[in-house]
């Protein structure tokens, strides 16, 4: 494979700009358009873009597939415990507002971020699982 040295050194410097772009689309999905699904696809797409210039031995070293398929069902778990947590503290399945009594704005508001946080390790790592499959069928 021939590396171009243009595209290497410009995907070196988009890729921390393509990341920044993602965490501002998850933290900003509280107020706004966006949200961990949107910002998961984001941050896959910076590991496939990295993996295309670099190729996938380069993208496996830096994101292992191992750590990526442990990842899938960790973001659901945040999900799910959150549910759970509201359950343990006398609320309903995913009231957020049972995770802070005293302010149930504030526990809306934790509630959402750790759902979306969630939400954004499971759509990012299962597009990168897809990715890994599919680019590495047949080697």
């Amino acid at each position: 494979m021939r590396f171009d040295l243009i595209l290497r050194v410009t995907a070196k410097l988009l890729l921390p700009f393509i990341l920044l772009f993602a965490l501002y689309v998850q933290f900003h999905g509280d107020f706004g358009p966006g949200g961990g699904f949107q910002a998961g696809v984001i941050a896959a797409a910076m590991i496939i873009l990295y993996a295309i210039i670099f190729g996938l031995s380069a993208a496996k070293r830096v994101v292992p597939q191992g750590l990526v398929e442990t990842l899938v069902p960790m973001g659901v778990l945040i999900f799910a415990g959150v549910g759970i947590a509201t359950l343990f503290l006398g609320g309903n399945y995913l009231d957020y507002s049972a995770l802070n009594h005293d302010d149930p704005a504030h526990g809306q508001h934790l509630g959402i971020l750790l759902v979306e946080i969630g939400v954004f390790v499971t759509v990012s790592s299962t597009m990168t699982v897809i990715f890994y499959a599919f680019v590495g069928r047949g080697r």
